[in-house]
C-alpha cells in the first residue's frame, strides 16, 4: 500500500472512529450551579448557569460580588491592559465579577484575559437563544496550553436574556451584586461518596494526556485515604471504540483494535507506520481495569493508584517501555497475583466479546443524571460530572461536597493529607530486608522509590528493583552488593571500596563483574604459577600450595626451588655475625666503662696535689686522703 492510499485509510478509519462517538454522544448533561441575584430589585432572583469545564469551581461553597460590564474589548479577546482596564477590587470591596459576550475567540481565553486583569470570576453571555452549553476547553496547542493549565478562578455560562438584562443594570449604573453557589452542585445523600474518573494509559497524547499523568501523582495520597476509611468508593473508567463492520480486516483496524475491531484506541502518535499502536493502548488499558479488579478482591481497590502512577514513572511511551514486561514487573513489586490478572484480561485476540471492556463500552452511555462520557479525563461526583480544572484542590474540594453535611472526614477540614504508604508492602520499592535498608520514602503526595543514603554511602539504582551501595565505606554495607563467600574459615569479597562502585573479583578468582559470582581460578592447571622443573602444584580456594621434591626450597617470589644445604649455610653465616656483632659491642662497653673509672682516680690524685700548695675549701678532704695513703 502506497503513501497516499495509508493517508486514506488512516483518515477514513479516523473519521469513521469519530462519526461513531459522535452517535454514542446521544445524551450531555450540563452541570449546573446556582446564581442569586442580591440587587438591584428589578432582577432580583435566582438563575441557572453552566459551570466551566476549566479554572476552579469553588465546589461546596459561595461566593458573592459585583458584576461589571467592560466598555471596551467586550468579549474578551484581548489582553484588557491594553485597553487600559482593571477589575481588581479596591480594599474592603467585594471582589469583581466580569461579564463578557460570547464569540470571536475561545471561552478559556476569555476568562484568562479577565483574570489577569484582576476578576474574581466571569460570566459569559451567550449570544444564541438556546439552551445552556457546557463552555469547553479548546483543543489542544501551544498557544492555548500555555494558560489554560493556569486559570484558578471560576467561570459560568448565562443564557441570553439573562446576559441582557445583566448588562442593561450595569449599563444603567445600578450596583449589580450577585451570588455564585456550588453547594448543591454535588448531590450528598449519604456519608459515602462514589466517585469514577474516566481515564487512558496514553502518555503521549500532548497537554491533557500531562494533565491527567500529574493529577494521578498529585491525588494518588488522598483518594488513598479516604478509600482506607471507607469514606469514598472509587471506580477507574476507560474509553473504548468499535471500528467499523467494513473495515475489521483492514491493517489500520487491526492495529488499533483487540477482539477482531470490538475494542479500539486512536494511534498515540497518530501515525500507523511506526511507534505504539491503538491496541497497545487498549491492551494496558485492560490490564490496568483488571488490576483494580484484583486489587478489590483482596479488600485493597487503592493499589489501582499504586500501579498507575508507577507505570507512567516506569514504563513510559519516550523509553520505549510500554509493554508486556514492564507492567508485570510494577505488578510483581505490588505483590498483586499476576495469573489472576492474566485470567481477568483474558485474549485479546480470540474474535469474542471481551466481558471487562464490553462492560466499560456500556457504562459510556449516560444513565440518570450523569450524561455519556465522550470526553477524557472526565471525573464524575455521585452521578454528577465534574467542572474545572483537574487539580488535587479543586477536585477534593468537590468530592467532599458530596458528603452529608457533618459526615465529611476529618481530610475535608485540613489542609493537607499525608498517608505513610512505605508500611504497606514497603510501597513496592526496592528494599534489603537482612540490613533493614529501604529505598521507599513517603511525602507529602504519596511515596518515592529513591535509593537511600545510609552512613554516608549512597546506594544507586532504579529504586524499584535494585539500589547499589557505591563510593567509599561500601563495602561495610551489605558488602557493596558484590559477591562474597566463605569456606574454611576464609572469607573472599569482589568489593572494592573506592568511588567507582565497581565489583572486582579478587586475586585467585575470575567472574564478568564481580557483581553476581566470582569462579577460583586453577593456577595449577591454567599454568599461572609453580611451573618450575621441580616444583609439585596443588589448587586450593582462592590460591595454591607449590612443593620443591628431595632437599629444594620453594621461593615463591621467584617461583622457582633453591637448595636447602645453600639455605643452611647462609643461615650459619648469619649466626655468626649476630654473635660477632654482640661481642663486638660487649668490648665497647667494657672500654667505656674502664675508661671512666681510670679518668676519676686521676682528677683525684691530681687534687691532693694541688692542694698541698693552693689551699681549698675542701682540704680536710684531701688531708684525710693523704693521711690515709700513709697509713
Amino acid at each position: 500500500m502506497g503513501c497516499s492510499e495509508r493517508s486514506k485509510a488512516a483518515v477514513l478509519l479516523g473519521v469513521s472512529l469519530l462519526i461513531l462517538a459522535e452517535l454514542a454522544a446521544g445524551r450531555f448533561v450540563v452541570e449546573k450551579n446556582s446564581l442569586r441575584v442580591i440587587s438591584p430589585e428589578s432582577i432580583k432572583g435566582n438563575h441557572d448557569s453552566a459551570i466551566g469545564n476549566f479554572g476552579i469551581p469553588q465546589y461546596g461553597g459561595s461566593m458573592s460580588g459585583t458584576v461589571l460590564y467592560p466598555k471596551d474589548n467586550k468579549k474578551g479577546c484581548k489582553n484588557f491592559d491594553d485597553f487600559g482596564i482593571s477589575f481588581k477590587a479596591k480594599a474592603g470591596a467585594l471582589p469583581n465579577f466580569v461579564l463578557v459576550d460570547r464569540g470571536d475567540c475561545f471561552f478559556a481565553l476569555k476568562v484568562w484575559n479577565a483574570q489577569n486583569a484582576g476578576a474574581a470570576a466571569v460570566l459569559v453571555a451567550d449570544n444564541l437563544d438556546e439552551a445552556l452549553i457546557t463552555m469547553d476547553t479548546p483543543e489542544e496547542s501551544g498557544a492555548s496550553a500555555k494558560y489554560i493549565a493556569n486559570i484558578t478562578i471560576p467561570s459560568a455560562l448565562i443564557d441570553k436574556s439573562f446576559g441582557e438584562k445583566l448588562k442593561k443594570a450595569v449599563t444603567d449604573g445600578e450596583m449589580v451584586n450577585v451570588n455564585l453557589d456550588w453547594r448543591e452542585a454535588v448531590p450528598h445523600p449519604d456519608d459515602r461518596v462514589e466517585y469514577e474518573l474516566w481515564t487512558n494509559s496514553n502518555d503521549e497524547c500532548g497537554v491533557k494526556c500531562d494533565m491527567l499523568m500529574n493529577f494521578l501523582k498529585d491525588f494518588k495520597g488522598a483518594a488513598q485515604v479516604l478509600e482506607k476509611g471507607g469514606y469514598t468508593q472509587f471506580t477507574p473508567h476507560y474509553i473504548t471504540w468499535y471500528c467499523p463492520q467494513a473495515f475489521t480486516v483492514s491493517k489500520q483496524c487491526k492495529s488499533q483494535c483487540l477482539n477482531h475491531g470490538r475494542y479500539c484506541a486512536p494511534d498515540p502518535e497518530e501515525d500507523f507506520s511506526s511507534g505504539y499502536d491503538g491496541k497497545d493502548v487498549v491492551l494496558e488499558n485492560l490490564r490496568q481495569l483488571c488490576v483494580f479488579r484484583v486489587a478489590n478482591e483482596t479488600q485493597k481497590p487503592w493499589v489501582w493508584w499504586d500501579y498507575v502512577t508507577d507505570f507512567q514513572i516506569r514504563c513510559p511511551m519516550k523509553e520505549k517501555k510500554y509493554n508486556k514486561d514492564c507492567a508485570e514487573g510494577v505488578i510483581k513489586s505490588l505483590g498483586l497475583d499476576l495469573k489472576k490478572i492474566e485470567k481477568c484480561m483474558g485474549d485479546p485476540d480470540a474474535d469474542v466479546e471481551n466481558p471487562v471492556l464490553k462492560e466499560e463500552q456500556d457504562a459510556q452511555i449516560g444513565k440518570g443524571t450523569r450524561g455519556d462520557v465522550t470526553i477524557l479525563p472526565t471525573l464524575v461526583v455521585n452521578s454528577h460530572q465534574y467542572r474545572g480544572k483537574l487539580e488535587k484542590g479543586s477536585v477534593l474540594k468537590a468530592i467532599c461536597a458530596g458528603f452529608e453535611e457533618t459526615t465529611e472526614p476529618s481530610v475535608c477540614l485540613s489542609g493537607d493529607v499525608e498517608t505513610n504508604e512505605c508500611l504497606d508492602n514497603n510501597g513496592g520499592c526496592w528494599e534489603d530486608k537482612t540490613t533493614n535498608i529501604t529505598a521507599c520514602k513517603d511525602t507529602f503526595r504519596g511515596r518515592v522509590c529513591e535509593c537511600p543514603v545510609l552512613n554516608g554511602v549512597q546506594f544507586k539504582g532504579d529504586g524499584y528493583r535494585s539500589c547499589v551501595a557505591s563510593g567509599p565505606g561500601r563495602c561495610k554495607i551489605s558488602n557493596g552488593g558484590c559477591w562474597h563467600e566463605t569456606k574454611d574459615g576464609i572469607t573472599f569479597s569482589a568489593c572494592v571500596d573506592n568511588e567507582e562502585g565497581k565489583c572486582q573479583c579478587p586475586p585467585g578468582f575470575k567472574g564478568d563483574d564481580g557483581a553476581k559470582s566470582c569462579e577460583d581460578i586453577d593456577e595449577c592447571k591454567e599454568k599461572k604459577a609453580c611451573q618450575c622443573p621441580d616444583c609439585s602444584c596443588k589448587n586450593t580456594w582462592g590460591s595454591y600450595e607449590c612443593t620443591c621434591g628431595g632437599d629444594l626450597l620453594y621461593i615463591r617470589d621467584h617461583d622457582t626451588c633453591i637448595s636447602k644445604r645453600a639455605s643452611e649455610v647462609k643461615s650459619a653465616w648469619t649466626a655468626v655475625w649476630i654473635i660477632l656483632l654482640g661481642l663486638g659491642m660487649a668490648a665497647g662497653g667494657a672500654y667505656l666503662v674502664y675508661k671512666h673509672r681510670l679518668r676519676s682516680y686521676m682528677d683525684s690524685e691530681i687534687r691532693a696535689i694541688m692542694a698541698q700548695y693552693m689551699p681549698l675549701d675542701s682540704q680536710n678532704e684531701v688531708q684525710n686522703h693523704v693521711n690515709d695513703e700513709r697509713a
